[in-house]
């Protein structure tokens, strides 16, 4: 494991090789080489990639953070096993060529959880003439069928970043993506001969404790400490038991945070780790588990944990998931502690879902929610549903799901949805019918609005210019989006039209045009005095975006906006995504959004700055620090950390956060601040 592929079996062996672009000549041979191989002996699976570059030195490396989204905008290689061979589900692993690691686990083609992070070992090397990866996972790191000959899929994926270009072992579909390419189980190549060692005990004991001092408005400065375990055991090959004691997140990164001008709640996705394996089995409907939409999520696992906008400490937990034949798993219980200083009782949380494979790429399941003390304080809530998710031939499915909360409460306790869509590489066709009654309460999920109708229709036309070196690919869309409450009168309508190029670089221009009705039941207030009225708004919106390759040295996504927003009018100005080279493995991360508003009400601008700078030691070393600038809550926010995996799945965490009211700059104006350090070890048996 060092990189050289300077051993025998190399030479031996004969690699697969004569992989087949998808972008930007679907069908083509890859304009450059890549050799892998596939070994394992009686303790580790072994890839190893050989890829050959003309131009080395054109070679586009973002990252080397674990995990990282930068990781694959650049030069990378990927690779997926369906281990349980059941043509839906697998993990993947990728490397770039500084060593930069990521993986994570593909529920159902679809469903992406990259936060997945089993061990394993990566030796990257160069040679004149391009870069090498070797890499070994321990049959120990995965889960597959009970039994010595295996047979599993595989699929490998190249990304040639300073290229644009994008190729697999197998010709694919242009539509899938490079995303959709990698997670397509049902077209992997199937690999046969691979030899399992005899079942392990499969266990890992992950024990923590952690030192912490925090200062706060009207608390007293506390020291405090903490330990806990969590507990990992394989019942079956196919079946893994999680415990979890006194779980802290101490070390998790802080929320991003989003301006939000709508009456609705806005969706924060999950980062702890005990929450995100396996997370895409507990997914249902269709609604993601990362973005919040008008689709309600029936377990939101944020709820755990926190009650508003306190945290409310774990006690322990526990969950199943797995596979038992066609089924998929999985359940949960979590307990969670209650403030004693206001009366507030402990929850426990509890969730069961099962899932049954149908034909080729089909399913149906089932999901039961349960809440002991609802967010009203009143009672125990419940939730329970069941869902299909159908697809026919490799571009067309269909989503649908009904779920009900009953309550004690009068009104409609029910949710439904019906969802076609066909997402073809040159058109595209999606048509929805969503229903959230007025009494639909999942208080273990997430809705963001309720007693709704919805009727939705989009579509697409994305036709590539053969003859141009230039643009790569078009985009017309249409969208149209219509929402009325359970008395049919109509609350929302957005009439949507853009206009998109990708070019061959990497780059992407959008232009967007939108006219929105939006009914207002009750008055809304959108900014610190300012309040509007309640009644009917019609409003039209412009937007031009443009986005800079992420290979490019200087790469973000840049919008600006101008329109009539209900009585008045807006403009705003954004970047997102920014990133810049300083030196070395320093980068920086600029974000802001500044949304000037002038309504009959009032005037104000909401603005919302971000600034990320990270240094990456090695591929398992790395410092950052997220600065946090909002004008909607007079707020500003620094959150520092140090990560550093000591050992394989061993870390050490050094945290600091600080928020402070920007309305006094008087020592008053700390709202808290906290200091913890964590150390974690596991232990496999």
């Amino acid at each position: 494991m060092d990189g050289r592929l300077d051993e025998a079996i190399y030479t031996a062996v004969p690699s697969i090789s004569d992989f087949v672009q998808m972008e930007p000549k679907a069908g083509a041979s890859a304009t450059e080489k890549t050799e892998l191989w596939l070994f394992f002996d009686d303790r580790n699976v072994y890839v190893t990639f050989r890829n050959w570059e003309t131009h080395p030195e054109r070679l586009v490396v973002n990252d080397m953070r674990r995990d990282n989204s930068n990781l694959w905008q650049g030069d990378n290689i990927a690779f997926l096993f369906d281990t349980f061979y059941d043509r839906r589900n697998g993990v993947e692993f990728g490397v770039a060529p500084n060593g930069g690691r990521y993986e994570g686990q593909v529920t159902n083609e679809r469903q992406y959880n990259g936060d997945w992070n089993p061990v394993w070992d990566v030796a990257v090397g160069r040679f004149d003439n391009g870069w090498t990866v070797e890499i070994a996972i321990p049959f120990k790191s995965l889960r597959y069928r009970p039994g010595a000959a295996q047979v599993w899929g595989f699929q490998a994926r190249r990304i040639n970043a300073s290229k644009n270009e994008l190729s697999f072992i197998t010709a694919l579909p242009r539509f899938l993506g490079m995303g959709g390419g990698i997670f397509a189980a049902s077209l992997a190549p199937t690999v046969v001969g691979i030899e399992a060692p005899p079942p392990s005990k499969n266990l890992e004991v992950k024990s923590y404790a952690l030192g912490s001092a925090t200062a706060g408005i009207g608390a007293e400065d506390a020291l405090g400490r903490n330990a806990g375990v969590d507990v990992k055991y394989g019942l079956t090959p196919n079946l893994t038991a999680d415990f979890t004691y006194r779980t802290d997140f101490a070390q998790v990164e802080a929320d991003e945070q989003q301006v939000n001008l709508t009456r609705f709640s806005l969706f924060f996705p999950e980062k702890r780790e005990f929450f995100l394996e396996n997370q895409g089995l507990f997914a249902f409907g269709g609604a993601s588990v990362t973005a919040g939409g008008d689709v309600p999520v029936l377990f939101y696992s944020r709820r755990i944990g926190l009650n508003g906008t306190r945290a409310a400490p774990i006690h322990a937990g526990g969950r199943l998931t797995g596979r038992l034949g066609r089924f998929s798993v999985g359940a949960l219980t979590i307990q969670s502690a209650g403030d004693e200083r206001i009366g507030e009782p402990g929850a426990n949380f509890a969730v069961v879902r099962v899932k049954r494979d149908l034909f080729r790429r089909s399913s149906v399941g089932a999901i039961v929610t349960r809440r002991t003390v609802d967010q009203r304080g009143s009672g125990h809530s419940d939730t329970y549903g069941i869902d299909g998710a159908f697809s026919f031939f490799t571009n067309l499915t269909f989503n649908t799901y009904w779920a009900r909360t009953p309550d004690r409460l009068n009104g409609n306790e029910s949710s439904y949805r019906a969802q076609l869509d066909y997402a073809g590489d040159r058109y595209g066709l999606q048509l929805e019918r969503l229903a959230v009654g007025d009494n639909f309460r999942p208080d273990a999920g997430y809705v963001r609005r309720d007693d709704i109708v919805r009727h939705y229709a989009f579509a697409r036309f994305s036709p590539r210019p053969r003859a141009s070196k230039v643009v790569r690919k078009l985009w017309l869309t249409g969208a149209v989006s219509q929402i009325e409450n359970g008395s049919r009168r109509l609350e929302s309508r957005l009439v949507d039209g853009t206009f998109a190029v990708d070019f061959q670089s990497g780059d992407r221009l959008v232009l967007t045009h939108n006219r929105t009705y939006e009914f207002l039941p009750q008055p809304f207030r959108i900014a610190p005095g300012v309040m509007l009225p309640v009644g009917g708004y019609h409003f039209a919106n412009a937007r031009a975006a443009y986005s800079v390759a992420p290979q490019r040295p200087l790469s973000g996504y840049a919008w600006v906006e101008h329109g009539t927003f209900y009585d008045g009018r807006r403009t705003t100005v954004g970047l997102s995504g920014g990133r810049a080279k300083l030196a070395g493995q320093l980068f920086f991360e600029p974000g802001v959004s500044i949304n000037a508003v002038r309504l009959v009400e009032g005037v104000f601008t909401a603005t919302l700055v971000t600034s990320r700078l990270t240094y990456t030691v090695t591929p398992l070393v790395f410092a950052s620090a997220l600065v946090q600038y909002t004008t909607s809550a007079n707020t500003l926010s620094a959150n520092a950390r140090l990560r550093w995996e000591y050992q394989p799945g061993s870390e050490l965490f050094v945290v600091y956060n600080e928020e402070r009211d920007t309305a006094t700059l008087a020592p008053q104006g700390l709202r808290n601040r906290s200091f913890v350090i964590k150390v974690n070890r596991l232990f496999r048996f």
